[in-house]
């Protein structure tokens, strides 16, 4: 895919594309904090929060939704090795 590609997936007004994404960028971005940036702030809401962790690769797609939730909408950080230790 292109960049251009992903930018019009992700403004697209279609959900199932901008899920479709959106997911792709979740499990597979290694710059996701500022490739989910390209959706409307509502609408990655909206995605973040209607994610399902599949049980396949569990583990890995829960950390990638939990440091969204952390970052896009400042819930709790609930990887422990993620967290600071003071």
């Amino acid at each position: 895919m292109s960049d251009e590609d992903i930018k019009r997936l992700a403004m697209s007004d279609n959900p199932q594309e901008q899920k479709f994404i959106f997911e792709k960028i979740l499990l597979n971005s290694s710059a996701m904090f500022r490739d989910l940036k390209l959706f409307e702030q509502k609408r990655l809401k909206g995605l973040i929060d209607g994610y399902q962790v599949p049980t396949f690769n569990h583990d890995y797609a829960f950390k990638r939704k939990n440091m969204a939730e952390v970052y896009f909408l400042n819930k709790p950080l609930l990887v422990d090795e993620l967290r600071w230790i003071v």
